[in-house]
């Protein structure tokens, strides 16, 4: 289904992390808790599939980006629900099996060594006197779940040399179409949610404020093929009708010049009075009134296109509009989580929608 009719909040700063904060745990920044990542509610409330496969793994974001790094951060996480439930974050797909093995200058002995005085550290250290029960608890369960990874023949899943060479070409050497590679080896492992990033660094990869045409068009280029294979793959194998494949982003762009004609915008471009050249059409804005979501599988209706913009600008909704909320509400619905769903965090719920409230679209659904 393409869905043409998302809109996304309005945060009055646009910036990228912070719509990325909303679109990840669905919930406005700043929040007085930390509100946990979709996936790690998913990992909360669903569990792992396979006990030896972490139930949220992130793979392509490099978290130390500059000025935005925090902003980042503080959606990369579990918050409240513990870190157990906290993304196993893979940058780079190739380096995703060195993550779910011991060093190999560390040797199995040692290796078994510093796991028992790590757990002897973990229960003499301050959180021992001022945590709560639940965060010693959490603690210890993710220490556990990491080192049988690190001793599982399951970590055989990140290792992409062991996949076939046609099969691998097929989704081509990029960082991002590893990055489905990598996916599809999971979700065949038991992983329950898994997050696949072109990564975000401002000004760069999906961020086109020059030579839009062109940028557009690498952008296809990266994301078509390899999505498209992962899609095909998850087909062949029998996985699409019980895995949801979701692609999206933060906002939409509106295709017009930054600014008013003749001034410059925080002195990064010189908007000129007439679009005249290819790489005008990179000076556009960031756009919260509408953009666009593609769902494959998983309960989702094939074929078919939701929502409705209006042809001209400024190309607001004018059929079906989705909000943030009710998307997420879907999206939980589909995976079997109810949107009211909630934890309690100091005699507060956390509830998996923004106050519980989110409808599930039924026009989305099969």
């Amino acid at each position: 289904t393409l869905l043409r009719s998302h809109r996304v909040g309005d945060l009055g700063i646009i910036l990228h992390s912070r719509h990325q904060f909303h679109w990840h745990t669905g919930y406005e920044p700043p929040q007085s808790v930390a509100v946990p990542h979709m996936g790690s509610f998913i990992s909360r409330t669903l569990g792992p599939k396979n006990p030896d496969i972490p139930a949220f793994i992130a793979i392509g974001q490099n978290l130390e980006i500059g000025a935005e790094s925090d902003s980042l951060k503080a959606f990369h996480t579990a918050g409240v629900l513990g870190g157990e439930h906290s993304p196993f974050l893979i940058t780079d797909p190739k380096d995703a099996v060195a993550s779910t093995r011991p060093s190999e200058f560390l040797g199995m002995s040692r290796f078994e060594n510093r796991y028992k005085i790590y757990r002897e550290l973990v229960a003499k250290s301050p959180l021992e006197k001022i945590g709560s029960e639940f965060h010693k608890e959490s603690l210890m369960r993710g220490l556990e779940n990491s080192h049988r990874l690190l001793t599982s023949p399951a970590a055989k899943a990140f290792d992409l040399s062991l996949e076939k060479p046609e099969v691998a070409a097929r989704y081509g050497t990029s960082r991002f179409g590893q990055s489905c590679l990598l996916a599809r080896r999971l979700v065949e492992a038991g992983a329950r949610f898994i997050e696949v990033t072109t990564e975000y660094i401002p000004f760069r990869f999906w961020d086109t404020h020059e030579n839009g045409h062109k940028r557009a068009g690498d952008m296809k280029e990266m994301i078509d093929g390899p999505l498209s294979q992962l899609v095909l793959d998850l087909e062949e194998r029998g996985l699409l009708d019980r895995t949801l494949v979701v692609l999206a982003s933060e906002f939409g762009r509106d295709m017009m010049t930054e600014g008013k004609p003749g001034q410059e915008v925080k002195n990064q471009v010189t908007v000129p009075d007439v679009m005249t050249e290819p790489k005008h059409y990179g000076m556009h804005r960031h756009f919260t009134e509408a953009s666009s979501v593609l769902l494959f599988g998983g309960g989702i209706a094939k074929g078919k296109v939701y929502g409705e913009t209006a042809p001209e600008r400024p190309c607001s909704i004018v059929k079906d509009p989705v909000t943030i909320t009710d998307l997420h509400a879907t999206l939980y619905t589909l995976m079997g989580v109810a949107p009211d769903t909630y934890y309690e965090v100091e005699r507060r719920p956390v509830y998996a929608t923004k106050d519980g409230k989110g409808q599930a679209v039924k026009g989305l659904m099969a």
